[in-house]
Order: structure tokens, then C-alpha cells, then sequence
């Protein structure tokens, strides 16, 4: 039986038309409005939104009841479901997962990507691929979990304003970083975002990350790689690109894959920040 690969709105693929995959969204409010994450928000109006409002947004898990629906629809189009979610050190929604998963008719798989937004997104895509080989759901996890201690993440922000606001840093740490111009590099580690360091301005901060891949063990060009993009323009994003230019020689397409950063990581990060993922080479 043909696999459906079912996840959720914090890998930040939208838009998908794609039968194997089904893309459950977090909500995501502000105020008294509530929003489902890249079905009646955008990512840029989330950033508009974002950058109007005086207080952060908050980020709601998918709920069991969710992911419920989508195994009966993945049964009811003929597929057998792989859930595949955002960290559980993250979000609740790998918990919400497993709940429906056990309350299902036939034995669902879950897996805990231990990662959100590109980092997320390239264990996905490679599910996706695999799932298109018309390999099972047990394979495809088993795959998907070793690939999973291959995954690389960086980021670099842009703004310590949306750490700040959000209870991370103090309103003294922010005031001195922001004047400063401090540009913290972050990964995921363990399911859990972790600070690699700081630069001081936008060229050390673009330093520090491809440093960061440097002391990697490089990038395996053979699965997918993403790059991402805070805010409304990519522009930050592309000058990095460029400058980096000679890491990415390699990469077998013609562009490289960029994508919008959602609200589950834009809320904490503010618009600005890049980052990306990539699978390291197997040892």
C-alpha cells in the first residue's frame, strides 16, 4: 500500500499539492483572532501582523482530534499514514500524535523529526522520496529516524527584539545587544534550539555561520538541503548566498531551495533571521 506522509504547518511547506502528503496546520493567535498557520495566514501576513502588533502571538499545537482526520483520510484514499511531527521538546503536537495514533484502527507510525521549519522540511521531503520508491511505512521510518542524527540546522538572527519580547533575554541583554548590533547563531540540538554564539554585525554574523558548516562534516548533496528566510524579503538571504557562493557549488539544481521561515520559529526570531538545513555526508 502507498504511504501518505502526514505532518504539520511547523515544517513550513505550503501550498503543497501533493496526494502523499498531508500538512495539518498549528494555529497561531493574535489577540482575539485565531489563525490556521498557511491556510487562512500566510507567512507574509503573519509577518505584517507580526511587526504591527505590540504583543507576540501564540502558537497552538495540532490536536489529536486533527491528526484523527487525516489517518481516516489517508485510509479512506487507499494510503497507510506515517506521521512525522515537529519536536517534541518544541511543541505538544507529537504528543497530540501519538494519541491519535493509538486510538486508530490500524497501527500508525510516529515519528518525532526533532526538528521545525527547514530542518523539518528536509526530513519530510526525504519521507516524501522515499514514500515515492512505493517503499513501506516501517522502512520509511526506520530511514527517516536514522537520517534524522544526520541533520544540520543553523540560523543566524537578525534582531534580539523578538528574544526579548518573549521573555528569552532580558530587557537589559536585548537593549546592549541591539545597540551592539549582536547577531546570535542558533541550531537545533537534541530537539531543542540551542545559541552557538554571537557576531557583532551582519558580515561576523555570516562568518560565524559558515564556520559553523565548516566544522560539520559537510553536506550531502544527494538529499535535500532548504534555505530560509524570515520576514517579507529575501534579501538578507540572498546577499548570504552569494557571498557563500562556493559552499554551494556543488548542489546538483539549478537554484537553490528557498523558503519562507512560519510562524512557529518566525514568532521568536522576528523577520530578518536566515538559516539552513542540510544532511551530513553517512560516516
Amino acid at each position: 500500500m502507498a504511504v501518505r506522509i502526514i505532518t504539520d504547518s511547523g515544517c513550513d511547506i505550503v501550498g503543497a499539492d501533493n496526494p502523499q502528503l498531508d500538512v495539518l496546520p498549528l494555529s497561531i493567535t493574535f489577540g482575539s483572532t485565531v489563525y490556521a498557520d498557511g491556510v487562512d495566514l500566510s507567512h507574509e501576513h503573519f509577518y505584517e501582523l507580526l511587526v504591527e502588533g505590540d504583543e507576540l502571538p501564540k502558537t497552538g499545537q495540532v490536536n489529536p482530534y486533527a491528526f484523527a482526520q487525516a489517518i481516516e483520510r489517508a485510509e479512506h484514499d487507499g494510503f497507510e499514514p506515517l506521521i512525522i511531527t515537529l519536536s517534541a521538546k518544541l511543541s505538544g503536537t507529537y504528543q497530540s500524535a501519538c494519541m491519535a495514533a493509538s486510538e486508530a484502527s490500524l497501527p500508525v507510525r510516529v515519528v518525532d523529526s526533532g526538528h521545525v521549519t527547514v530542518s523539518e522540511r528536509i526530513l519530510v521531503e526525504y519521507a516524501l522520496g522515499l514514500a515515492k520508491k512505493d517503499l513501506g511505512v516501517e522502512e520509511i521510518a526506520t530511514r527517516v529516524e536514522a537520517a534524522r542524527e544526520r541533520v544540520v540546522v543553523i540560523g543566524l538572527l537578525d534582531t534580539l527584539e523578538y528574544l526579548r519580547r518573549g521573555g528569552r533575554i532580558s530587557a537589559a541583554a536585548g537593549a546592549f545587544g541591539e545597540m551592539l548590533s549582536i547577531k546570535p547563531v542558533i541550531t537545533i540540538e537534541n530537539g531543542e534550539v540551542k545559541m552557538l554564539g554571537r557576531a557583532r554585525g551582519s558580515k561576523n554574523g555570516r562568518n560565524l555561520l559558515n564556520q559553523q558548516i565548516e566544522a560539520s562534516r559537510g553536506i550531502d548533496f544527494s538529499m535535500p538541503v532548504a534555505l530560509g528566510y524570515a520576514g517579507l524579503s529575501d534579501a538578507l538571504l540572498q546577499k548570504y548566498i552569494h557571498d557563500s557562493r562556493a559552499l554551494w557549488e556543488a548542489y546538483p539544481g539549478d537554484e537553490l531551495p528557498v523558503h519562507t521561515v512560519g510562524a512557529t520559529i518566525g514568532t521568536h526570531v522576528g523577520p530578518g533571521a536566515i538559516a539552513l538545513a542540510y544532511f551530513e555526508p553517512e560516516q
